[in-house]
């Protein structure tokens, strides 16, 4: 006979797991059904992010921009450090150590919220009826008057650069490298091709990556994506070919062939590894029975309203299965909106504030709307930007790189997007989050006290400048 529960959720990740443990919060008999593993075999609970993306990648940006900050700058403090080296095995082990202390974590909080956690691959049946199958094949059955699917996604595979060993590899492989490769290629500028490509660079990697569009981080705004751009090469001499298509792959012996089109010409070159970083597709491969009806879009993605509500009564889907970007605290803040609205609140998620982070060095980070959106959607709008060279706290840190641009509407001021690169954009761009959710204008911030010095006060002084106002900098003539 299976168990009854109220609210299944399949998908243990960031949206997964935390849908569960608000629904367990709100009363309901809860169960969340994961499959990963880690290289022990045993399972292990948070998802892509914790176990292999957001969580080890961090750690190893960390790392490797202490061994740079250490090796290059300390310096410039006067002080003299010598002989600096760094140990790959021990990095990795501490990587490991971090994904471990919060994939247990999560473990924790589902057991003190009294979730209901069940190992094995689970798929979505008719009525609300959920088969998992175990390590041993064995299957069992469980029943809810609730679903969410929260099954994530995975990296995109490329037919020119299919993965070979640990040669041509996709996100995952890249963080468990036994040796920095001494020529590393990377196919895709995007987020993960820029943080993984910061990683090997600080450690030692001649880092190229191919990029088939012509523009560098399209989805940010120009000024802060050029920026960044000047940065990465400067900084790490990784060099980055816009408008490069790769079109073949060829492993031999321990080293690969990239051949690529750049302005009608093909070239080639030869690394000792490759990167596939060209984008995620949703997890919806096998999940749900056909029979039970679940609208799917042209892309693979669960077709969903507002809330996270499918085509089916009673069954959601939140995270990287759905529209929107897929990020971590995105399908977050939706597992709670869903929970809460099966509680009969009318939670609602503001999507026109989800935060964008992109850890490299300097960080950036954008909330909102970009210039080049406004301009095509005919809104009148201002700016105004800060330089982190006319920080104090930034020239104290001795890192003035980047700057904080803010836009508002032209008449009502209202804030409308916040563009940040600085090394603390990703803790910043709260500010402007905040700020956007309360309707605020840039005269509101700028009648804020900010505490100083701090770097914060570059959001201060940039809502100053829209108002032609700043303190700290040279005002742009009108």
């Amino acid at each position: 006979m299976s168990e009854n529960f109220d609210v299944i959720v399949i998908g243990a990740g960031p949206a997964g797991y935390v849908a569960a443990i608000r629904c367990a919060q709100l009363g309901f008999k809860t169960a969340c059904i994961d499959k990963f593993v880690d290289p022990s075999g045993s399972p292990s609970l948070g998802g892509t992010c914790a176990n292999v993306g957001c969580i080890p990648s961090k750690a190893l940006l960390e790392v490797s921009h202490n061994y740079t900050n250490t090796k290059n700058d300390l310096s410039k403090q006067g002080i003299d450090v010598y002989g600096v080296k760094f140990d790959l095995k021990k990095v990795m082990s501490y990587k490991d150590s971090v994904v471990k202390k919060l994939t247990s974590g999560v473990a924790m909080l589902l057991k003190a919220n009294n979730v209901t956690s069940i190992h094995g691959t689970a798929k979505l049946l008719t009525n609300q009826s959920v088969e998992v199958t175990d390590n041993k094949n064995n299957k069992t059955n469980y029943q809810a008057k609730n679903v969410i699917l929260a099954i994530g996604s995975t990296p995109i595979e490329c037919k020119d650069a299919k993965y070979h060993k640990d040669i041509i590899v996709d996100s995952t492989g890249a963080l468990s490298f036994n040796e920095v490769p001494k020529r590393l290629a990377i196919m895709g500028a995007g987020v993960i091709g820029l943080e993984l490509g910061s990683v090997w660079a600080r450690f030692g990697s001649e880092v190229v990556i191919f990029e088939a569009m012509d523009e560098f981080l399209p989805m940010a705004d120009k000024d802060i994506a050029k920026d960044l751009k000047k940065n990465i090469e400067k900084n790490t001499g990784i060099k980055i070919e816009l408008g490069t298509k790769v079109t073949n792959s060829t492993t031999t012996g321990n080293s690969v062939k990239v051949t690529y089109e750049k302005d009608g010409e093909i070239s080639d070159q030869e690394f000792d590894k490759l990167i596939v970083a060209i984008g995620r597709i949703p997890n919806t491969n096998n999940v749900v029975d056909p029979s039970v009806g679940l609208k799917l879009d042209t892309r693979g993605f669960v077709e969903v309203d507002k809330y996270c509500a499918t085509n089916i009564p009673n069954i959601y889907a939140i995270g990287d299965m759905v529209r929107g970007p897929m990020l971590a605290h995105k399908g977050s803040e939706e597992g709670v909106m869903v929970a809460e609205r099966l509680a009969g609140k009318k939670t609602e998620l503001n999507y026109d504030t989800i935060p964008n982070v992109v850890y490299t060095s300097p960080e950036v980070a954008w909330v909102g709307k970009t210039e080049d959106e406004l301009k095509k959607e005919g809104i009148p709008y201002k700016t105004g930007s800060f330089p982190m060279i006319a920080n104090g706290r930034s020239l104290a840190h001795n890192d003035v790189r980047g700057l904080i641009k803010i836009i508002a509407h032209e008449q009502t001021d209202t804030i409308l997007g916040v563009h940040i690169s600085a090394a603390d954009a990703s803790e910043l761009i709260a500010q402007a989050v905040i700020s956007m959710n309360f309707t605020a204008s840039s005269e509101d911030i700028g009648l804020i006290m900010f505490a100083h010095p701090s770097v914060s006060e570059t959001f201060h002084e940039a809502a100053l400048a829209l108002q032609g106002h700043a303190i700290h900098t040279v005002n742009r003539k009108k």
